[in-house]
C-alpha cells in the first residue's frame, strides 16, 4: 500500500498500526493538503457482504460525530476490493504506550484523561453510538494534551457473531463488561465499565483482570472480584477509587446511568471538599453468574438418648407419624440445597460452554515460508488456516524478484487460527531516474554519489555556450528522467565553457547594412548610439570609414557592443578639379602608350590608368583637393616619366592653375600642329595655332617654376 494512491487524493506514506481487522496508514490528503489517517479493512472481510455493509454504515454514522475529543472521520471509500476510512490525524501516543512507558500515571493525569475519554462517550451516547470498545489502544494522546477517541465505527460493526474472526477477541477481553462476556446485548454502561477499566490501568499500572486464555479472563469479568486500587496504589484518593469501584460493577444497575453522570463525578472528585469522602459500600445480591458457599448438609438426631419407651397404640401411631414428620424434616432441606446447586452448577456450565464456543478460537503453528516464491508462501499459510495480511513488496539485495524474505510471524509460534500474517517479498532493484542536474559538476558528481554512482565512470565533457553560465551542467547523457542503475551506468555530463570567442572582421568599406548583418551574425551588437557619421576623402558615402573598439581581427566576446563610423562624402570645403594632360606620340605616325599616376586629399600614388596615343590630346585626370592637400599628376610615355605637375588647391579655386605644354614629338612642329576640337584642354576652348603655342610657351617659362620652366625652353 505503501505511496498507493486512494479515491484518487489519499497518498499513502506510512503504516502506523493494526489490528485483527484493520490496518492504519499514515497518508496525505492532496487536494486539501493536509495528513490524514486511513483505516483499511484486512483482505479477509472483504468478501464478508454483512460485514462489509455493517462497516460502511456505521463507519458512516460515526462521521456525524462532532466532539473535540473524538477522531473525526473525513470520509468513507472503496477502491476495488480495499474498504476505507478517513480520519484525523493525531499526531502523539496512544495511551497503551504512555501506560506502559511511566504507569502508574499522576493522579490528576489520570482523571483529567478519564474525563475527556467520559466527555466523548456522552456525546457519542446522545447520538445512539455505543464504542464497545474502549481500551488503551483506541485513546490517543495529542502532543497538546488532548485526549481523542477513536475506532467508534469499526466498533459498532462488530457483532457477538463476529467477535471471534480473527482469531482474536473483538474489544480485548481484558476490557470487557460482563454482559459483553456473556454475549448479551450491550448498551452505555457496558463503555462505561471499560473506562472504570482504563482508570483503573492508569493509576495502578496493572489490568483488574489476568488469566492465562481468554476464557478465564471473561470469566473472572463474570465471577471474580478485583483488588481494591487503593490496595495496589495506596496513593489514590478515596473519591477516585469510589468512581472506579461504581463504573465496574458487574450488575450494569449499579453502575453510573450515563456517561454525563461519571462526568460530573471525575470532575469534582479532586475537590477539597471530598478528600475524606467514604468509602462507597454496596449490598451483594449473588448474582446467578456468582459462585456461592453452599453450607455443608449435618443429620439430625432420631431418638431420645435415654433409649426406647413404650408406646399404646395410639402413642405408636403418634411415634410414628412424628418419625415420618422428622423424616421429612431431615431430607426436605439437604435435597432442596442439593437441587439448587445441581441449578448453578448447571447454568455455570452452560455460560462456560457458551463462552469457550464464543471466545475459544483453535491454535495452529506458523510455517516457515521465507525463501518460498511468494504463490506457494500464500498456499502454505491458507493451508494451515492462516491468513493473508499486508504483502509489502521492496527490493532486498541478495534475494530474487518474487521470494519472500521476511515474515511478521516466526517459524512455530502459535496463534489463533484466521490470524493474519505479513509477508514481505523482493522485487527487482529499482532503477533510478536520472535527476535534473543544473548546478556545478561538483554539485552534479556529488549527487550522483549519493545515488551511488561510482565517480570513475562519470565523464565530464566541454563546450561553449552562449545561455549557461560557465562551469555549470549543460546536459547529461543518460538525459535527465531516464532511468539506469547506477551499478553499471557510464554518465557523460557536458559542461559549459560559457559563450565562444569570435575574431573581428574588418568592416572598413562595407556598406552600412552589410556591417550590421556581420555584426549580428557574429552574436555581436551595436552600442546603443553604434552608427556615427563623419565626412571622408577616401571613403565614398554610405560606407564605413572605421569601426571602434575593435580592429580586425581582435578576439572578441559574442554579445560585446560595437560602433560603426559611417561616411557622409567629401567635406563641403572639397573642390573636385579636372587637370588636362598634353599628350603625343614619342614618333609621328606611332603610337605612344601613358600611364598616369595622380595623388590628392584621397591619397597618394592612386593609378589613372594607361592610354594607347597616336596624335595629340588632352587626358583628363579628376582630382578632389582640400585645403591641406594639393594634388599632383605624374606622366610616363612608354616607360619613360615625362614630367610631374603639382595642383595647388589655391590654384584651383582661383582658376589659375598654369597650363601644361605638349612634349615634344619626333618630326613634329609643334607651332604647326593641328589639333581635334574634342583635343582642346577645356580652358583654351579654342585651337592652338603655332603662334598661339609659342605664346603659351613663353607664357609656361614666364609663370613656370623648377621643372615647368626648364621644359619649356625649347619654345625659344
Amino acid at each position: 500500500m505503501i505511496g498507493h494512491e486512494l479515491g484518487g487524493r489519499y497518498q499513502i506514506i506510512e503504516r502506523i498500526g493494526g489490528g485483527g481487522m484493520a490496518l492504519v496508514y499514515k497518508a496525505q490528503d492532496l487536494l486539501l493538503n493536509r495528513y490524514v489517517a486511513i483505516k483499511v479493512l484486512r483482505q479477509q472481510f472483504v468478501n464478508d457482504e454483512e460485514f462489509i455493509r455493517r462497516f460502511r454504515r456505521e463507519a458512516q454514522s460515526a462521521a456525524s460525530l462532532s466532539h473535540p475529543n473524538i477522531v473525526s472521520v473525513y470520509d468513507v471509500g472503496q477502491e476495488d476490493e480495499v474498504h476505507y476510512i478517513v480520519m484525523e490525524y493525531v499526531e502523539g501516543q496512544n495511551l497503551n504506550e504512555i501506560i506502559k512507558e511511566r504507569a502508574p500515571l499522576q493522579v490528576d493525569e489520570s482523571v483529567r484523561i478519564a474525563s475527556q475519554i467520559a466527555d466523548a462517550l456522552d456525546h457519542a451516547h446522545h447520538n445512539q453510538i455505543i464504542h464497545r470498545d474502549i481500551k488503551p489502544h483506541n485513546i490517543l494522546i495529542g502532543r497538546n494534551g488532548r485526549v481523542k477517541v477513536t475506532d467508534f465505527g469499526i466498533a459498532r460493526a462488530v457483532t457477538s457473531a463476529t467477535i471471534t474472526q480473527t482469531g482474536s477477541v473483538v474489544g480485548s477481553v481484558h476490557y470487557f463488561s460482563p454482559e459483553h462476556a456473556k454475549g448479551v446485548a450491550t448498551g452505555e454502561k457496558s463503555d462505561l465499565y471499560s473506562l472504570g477499566i482504563v482508570l483503573y490501568q492508569m493509576l495502578t499500572g496493572r489490568l483488574p483482570f489476568l488469566g492465562e486464555s481468554p476464557i478465564s479472563v471473561a470469566l473472572k469479568h463474570l465471577q471474580e472480584q478485583f483488588d481494591e486500587p487503593r490496595l495496589v496504589n495506596p496513593m489514590i484518593p478515596q473519591s477516585v477509587e469510589n468512581i472506579i469501584l461504581k463504573s465496574m460493577r458487574k450488575n450494569p444497575g449499579e453502575r453510573y446511568q450515563s456517561a454525563k453522570e461519571m462526568l460530573r463525578d471525575l470532575e469534582t472528585c479532586l475537590l477539597p471538599e471530598r478528600k475524606m469522602e467514604s468509602k462507597l459500600a454496596f449490598i451483594e445480591d449473588h448474582d446467578e453468574d456468582s459462585t456461592r458457599i453452599i453450607p455443608a448438609i449435618r443429620p439430625q438426631n432420631q431418638g431420645s438418648p435415654s433409649g426406647p419407651s413404650k408406646l399404646s397404640r395410639d402413642s405408636g401411631a403418634a411415634v410414628e407419624e412424628r418419625k415420618g414428620s422428622e423424616k421429612k424434616k431431615v431430607w426436605g432441606k439437604p435435597a432442596l440445597w442439593v437441587s439448587l446447586t445441581l441449578v448453578v452448577l448447571l447454568a455455570l456450565a452452560g455460560v462456560a460452554w457458551y463462552v469457550t464456543n464464543l471466545v475459544t478460537v483453535p491454535e495452529v503453528a506458523v510455517p516457515n515460508v521465507i525463501n518460498l516464491e511468494e504463490e506457494k508462501a500464500v498456499q502454505t499459510l491458507t493451508a494451515e488456516g492462516i491468513a493473508i495480511g499486508e504483502i509489502t513488496r521492496e527490493y532486498k539485495e541478495g534475494v530474487d524478484d518474487g521470494i519472500v524474505y521476511e515474515q511478521s510471524k516466526l517459524e512455530g509460534t502459535m496463534v489463533k487460527e484466521g490470524s493474519a500474517i505479513d509477508l514481505k517479498v523482493s522485487v527487482e532493484k529499482p532503477l533510478e531516474k536520472m535527476p535534473v542536474l543544473t548546478g556545478t559538476y561538483e554539485e552534479a558528481l556529488k549527487q550522483l554519489k549519493d545515488l551511488g554512482v561510482d565517480e570513475a565512470r562519470v565523464t565530464k565533457t566541454e563546450e561553449n555556450s552562449g545561455d549557461i553560465e560557465p562551469g555549470k551542467v549543460i546536459s547529461s547523457s543518460p538525459d535527465a528522467g531516464a532511468e539506469f542503475n547506477p551499478e553499471t551506468v557510464n554518465i557523460v555530463l557536458k559542461v559549459s565553457k560559457g559563450p565562444a570567442e569570435v575574431k573581428m572582421p574588418d568592416l572598413v568599406n562595407k556598406t552600412k547594412a552589410e556591417a550590421e548583418a556581420a555584426i549580428t551574425e557574429l552574436g555581436l551588437k551595436l552600442a546603443a548610439d553604434g552608427i556615427k557619421e563623419e565626412a571622408s576623402y577616401e571613403i565614398e558615402a554610405g560606407k564605413v570609414t572605421k569601426q571602434w573598439p575593435y580592429a580586425p581581427n581582435d578576439t572578441v566576446a559574442p554579445g560585446s557592443e560595437v560602433t560603426l563610423f559611417v561616411s557622409t562624402g567629401y567635406p563641403p570645403e572639397a573642390i573636385n578639379y579636372t587637370f588636362q594632360v598634353p599628350a603625343v606620340p614619342a614618333q609621328e605616325g606611332q603610337i605612344s602608350k601613358y600611364t598616369i599616376v595622380y595623388g590628392d586629399a584621397r591619397g597618394e600614388g592612386r593609378e589613372w590608368g594607361t592610354q594607347k596615343v597616336g596624335k595629340a590630346q588632352y587626358l583628363a585626370v579628376d582630382l578632389v583637393l582640400a585645403p591641406n592637400k594639393n594634388g599632383y599628376v605624374t606622366v610616363t610615355r612608354d616607360g619613360v616619366m615625362l614630367d610631374t605637375y603639382p595642383i595647388s588647391y589655391i590654384d584651383a579655386k582661383q582658376g589659375t592653375v598654369p597650363v601644361p605644354q605638349f612634349p615634344d614629338s619626333g618630326g613634329t612642329d609643334q607651332n604647326t600642329m593641328d589639333m581635334d576640337s574634342g583635343d582642346n584642354p577645356p580652358d583654351t576652348g579654342m585651337i592652338l595655332s603655332g603662334k598661339l603655342a609659342s605664346l603659351q610657351n613663353e607664357l609656361g617659362v614666364a609663370k613656370g617654376k623648377g621643372k615647368a620652366g626648364k621644359r619649356n625652353k625649347h619654345g625659344d
